[in-house]
């Protein structure tokens, strides 16, 4: 029996506790539409994600984001907060996302980005660092991270051509 084909990506979840702010960030950073929303979810999704409120998709260059909202006072049908053997949502989770930039020119161009959309004030960040400075290891695979409105970790990478 052949392996199954590779897995491909269909979106990144990011959960907010304030949907319009985390939404017009990432149309604004990454230049996202909205494809749809909504807040009406199956007792499947409610389980798996005490205090969902609300959810909408963005998309940018064929990169989805589901963002939802979260009301962190929940309780779920344990009433602790959360689902029975599930943890309430606690501020926003993921580690980090690494997306591709095809040249070390747009990776200096979204750097600079973050500091135009962050310098406009329009936006409350959950924290107010700003995005590391362009590292470049021994292969010459150019980075830099950066956080959104709610403190998630994201990172640019250009690889050369050739490389890795």
């Amino acid at each position: 029996m052949p392996p199954p084909a590779a897995p491909r990506l269909h979106h990144i979840a990011v959960q907010t506790a304030d949907l319009a702010n985390c939404v017009a960030w990432y149309r604004e950073y990454f230049g996202c539409r909205p494809t749809w929303s909504t807040d009406v979810f199956s007792p499947l999704t409610r389980s798996r994600l005490p205090g969902i409120v609300a959810m909408a998709e963005l998309e940018a260059d064929g990169v989805r984001f589901h963002v939802f909202e979260y009301d962190d006072g929940a309780d779920g049908p344990d009433g602790l907060g959360g689902s029975a053997g599930a943890a309430p949502p606690v501020g926003p989770r993921f580690q980090h996302v690494c997306l591709v930039a095809s040249t070390s020119a747009e990776l200096r161009a979204r750097r600079r980005r973050w500091w135009d959309v962050f310098d406009s004030g329009r936006f409350t960040f959950a924290r107010s660092e700003g995005p590391t400075d362009v590292v470049v290891d021994d292969d010459g695979v150019e980075s830099f991270y950066f956080y959104d409105v709610n403190g998630l970790e994201f990172e640019f990478t250009h690889v050369p051509e050739g490389v890795r």
